[in-house]
Order: C-alpha cells, then structure tokens, then sequence
C-alpha cells in the first residue's frame, strides 16, 4: 500500500480553486440573465411608448371626427350636401350629342425571343 502524503494546504487551494471557478460560473450565469431582462424591459418600454402614441392618435381621431369641422367636410366630399347661399352645378350634356366613352387601348403583347421561350419553357415558373 503506497502511503501518499496529504497536504493540508494543496487540498485547500484545489478546493479553493474549484469554488472559484464555480462562482466565476455563477456570476457569468447571472451576468447572461441580467442582460437577457434588460432586453426584454427594453422591448416592453418600446410597446408601451407606442400603444400610448396610439392611444393619443385615436382619441385625437375621436375628437375631430365629433367636431364640426368633421361632419361639415364630410357632408361636402361624401355628402354631396350644399350649404345656405351655395349654387350647385350639375353639368348636363348637350341634346342629341352621345356621350364621351373613354377607350382602352389593348395592350399588345411583347414578342419574345426564341432562347426567351425555352428558358421560360424549362426554368420558369409555371
């Protein structure tokens, strides 16, 4: 049987040493998580700002749309309301003329060249 020597001092620095890697472990660890959460309270900071930004922009929407100003543009644009004094034009066309019909041109097709089709032919995408 081999007799080893234990000395008192050695175990205590390699038990010293492993601990302090364990802690060195640890605080990493926490390290991670603690930059993890302020990502996380940064992004829920971001949604706040802007809900509260939404927020504001609709009841602003809210307070126009009860306004005066609100109901008296939309009775003149979507309405087709006139006011007291106004003098509405309705243009009428002449008797016997037939109406104006704007044409479309038919578009006409590009022609292609001969590679053009077969590449289209093997590689595209139909």
């Amino acid at each position: 049987m081999v007799n080893v020597p234990i000395n008192v001092r050695r175990v205590a620095v390699i038990i010293g040493i492993v601990m302090l890697v364990f802690i060195v472990l640890e605080v990493n660890r926490r390290l991670e998580e603690l930059n993890l959460l302020n990502k996380q309270n940064e992004l829920a900071r971001a949604q706040a700002t802007q809900s509260v930004q939404t927020q504001v922009a609709l009841q602003t929407s809210v307070a126009y749309a009860g306004s005066t100003n609100a109901v008296e543009e939309w009775a003149r644009t979507d309405g087709h309301y006139i006011q007291d004094g106004d003098l509405p034009v309705v243009p009428i066309g002449q008797p016997g003329t037939a109406p104006l019909e704007m044409s479309v041109p038919a578009p006409t097709p590009t022609p292609m060249a001969r590679w053009q089709v077969w590449w289209d032919l093997f590689f595209g995408e139909h």
